[in-house]
């Protein structure tokens, strides 16, 4: 997502580690190599494209395909000097087939199902049509991140004659397609299936009806509109192609080499390399990648609406943890929710700071390498978000300057203007804290034999010089634990996050003191005596 400077690896360590790379993009990126061996094809660029169906708003499955295509051609860039080019492919010129959960004016989106999505009207009132809005904010969300892309409208393509040579041949090879996609088919849906889809001049409706083809040089197929039999073009815009017949052309028109998609499209993959090949194509290479799912383990859906948008996530974290947790284990099913910001966002931190000092090998198998092309920001983080987290929590309705003040106990010379990084982190916390937080937080009593321990907590730190480091703190919480008659210290500490913070996980206590400082930490343990 950023381009290579003179801070970066240099070319011929990087090329000569990225061969051997376990990492995934170089995975994919070495599947190019071996697709064009003597080097670029014929039309001098390896093509990378990636899809987005407009009929719901825009949501993070939709941002990370994107991503990961973004990793792969970085990584490609990498290894060879082959131009590359990335196609974000709009389909918007599918029919409507049902109304989105989560957008407004439903009674009119219903009016219009069924037309393509560039001729219904937009049901926010913004722009001209339901695809013009979403394709929007797809650009803008990919635009917030300075991805390098082509946006590619799939009814501006087919209106300006652009497939039409690729429909033609869809038309010849017609019988060999049916033979690809039949078998694939129940009995019902086999009596009406057709790989092409007429836009009626009637209604504007895509038609899901049989064709027959009439003139395939011309591109003439025969069907049924409203009781009438209709010979129609099915060139520059007249119709299109059923989903997985036009993946498949789409290929072909453009000479895509690359395209990646989710667990859910194994199928269409299958029958769309078929299908490409009956055309007399080389499918693209790609692999397919695990769902997100949602707190109920449910996978996220646009028409639902039941994943994170790419807006909230960057309210709660920053928009490296988004694509550090994007990148990680692509081939696993992963929660995408709330909750796994915070530890998202303290990982990326501690790759990146385990990335300057490693060799070249291993860095090349770190997350933030790929995240940041290579070019990974100097700046290192002096608290974890986590402990930022823990601090707000006890402040209660705290500011960012008072945030900045108890950073101070920790944190030398602590000042927005050194720390940009953590001074944005800071407005993510208060923000997480106010939104997710504060409204779980219960501390609860401590038993007697945690009330024992909190006493003798309170008169350790009483004995300690107020500046004490956080070593020095954690090793008397510690000895407490060891002390006090605990099965474990696990239940030492689990005492202590739920009796002081209000929560059942917490930081390094050591830590949280140091920062919060030792007057303030007192009175904490105060209040849960008290309670």
């Amino acid at each position: 997502m950023t381009t290579r400077n003179e801070r970066a690896t240099p070319v011929s360590d990087l090329r000569g580690a990225a061969m051997d790379s376990k990492a995934w993009p170089f995975e994919e990126a070495r599947k190019l190599l071996k697709r064009y061996p003597d080097g670029a094809p014929a039309k001098g660029h390896i093509l990378f494209e990636t899809g987005y169906g407009p009929s719901g708003l825009p949501h993070i499955g939709t941002f990370n395909e994107v991503l990961r295509t973004t990793l792969v051609r970085q990584a490609y860039q990498a290894i060879s000097d082959v131009p590359t080019r990335l196609i974000a492919f709009s389909d918007d010129m599918d029919g409507l087939r049902k109304v989105p959960d989560n957008v407004p004016n439903q009674e009119m989106l219903r009016e219009h199902l069924g037309k393509p999505l560039t001729r219904i009207p937009d049901p926010f009132g913004k722009y001209e049509s339901f695809a013009h809005h979403n394709n929007a904010m797809l650009r803008e969300f990919l635009d917030r991140f300075g991805f390098d892309y082509e946006f590619m409208s799939s009814t501006e393509v087919y209106a300006s004659g652009r497939f039409d040579e690729t429909l033609k041949l869809i038309l010849k090879n017609y019988d060999a397609i049916m033979g690809v996609m039949l078998p694939t088919l129940g009995k019902e849906r086999q009596a009406t299936y057709s790989p092409v889809l007429p836009v009626s001049k009637k209604s504007g409706i895509v038609l899901q009806v049989p064709v027959t083809v009439i003139d395939a040089e011309n591109g003439i197929v025969r069907f049924e509109d409203e009781g009438e039999t209709v010979e129609q073009s099915i060139l520059s815009g007249a119709a299109k192609l059923q989903w997985k017949v036009d993946w498949a052309m789409r290929w072909v028109a453009l000479g895509v080499d690359y395209e990646m998609s989710g667990k859910d499209l194994i199928d269409s993959v299958t029958q769309s390399s078929k299908i490409a090949r009956v055309l007399g194509a080389r499918p693209p290479e790609g692999f397919n990648y695990e769902m997100f799912l949602d707190e109920k383990g449910e996978k996220i859906s646009k028409s639902k609406g039941n994943g994170l948008t790419l807006e909230q996530w960057l309210t709660y974290g920053p928009d490296e943890s988004l694509a550090f947790y994007i990148y990680r284990e692509p081939r696993k099913a992963k929660a995408l929710h709330m909750g796994v910001i915070p530890r998202a966002v303290d990982d990326y931190w501690q790759f990146r700071a385990n990335w300057p000092n490693q060799p070249i090998e291993q860095k090349l198998g770190n997350p933030v390498h790929h995240i940041h092309n290579g070019d990974v920001p100097a700046e290192a983080l002096p608290v974890t978000f986590g402990l930022l987290l823990n601090l707000v929590g006890v402040m209660g309705e705290a500011g960012k300057d008072q945030v900045w003040g108890y950073l101070g106990n920790y944190v030398p010379d602590a000042d927005p203007a050194k720390y940009p990084a953590l001074d944005r982190l800071i407005d993510h916390a208060l923000a997480y804290h106010r939104d997710f937080v504060a409204p779980t937080l219960k501390r609860r009593a401590p038993t007697e034999l945690e009330a024992g321990a909190l006493r003798d907590l309170d008169a350790r730190l009483a004995a300690l010089p107020a500046n004490a480091d956080a070593e020095t703190i954690q090793n008397e919480v510690y000895a407490v634990g060891k002390e006090g008659g605990f099965d474990t210290l696990r239940d030492w500490f689990k005492a202590l996050y739920e009796t002081l913070l209000g929560a059942e996980q917490g930081p390094r206590m050591g830590s949280f003191i140091a920062l919060y400082g030792m007057e303030n930490s007192r009175k904490l343990i105060a209040e849960a005596l008290a309670a």
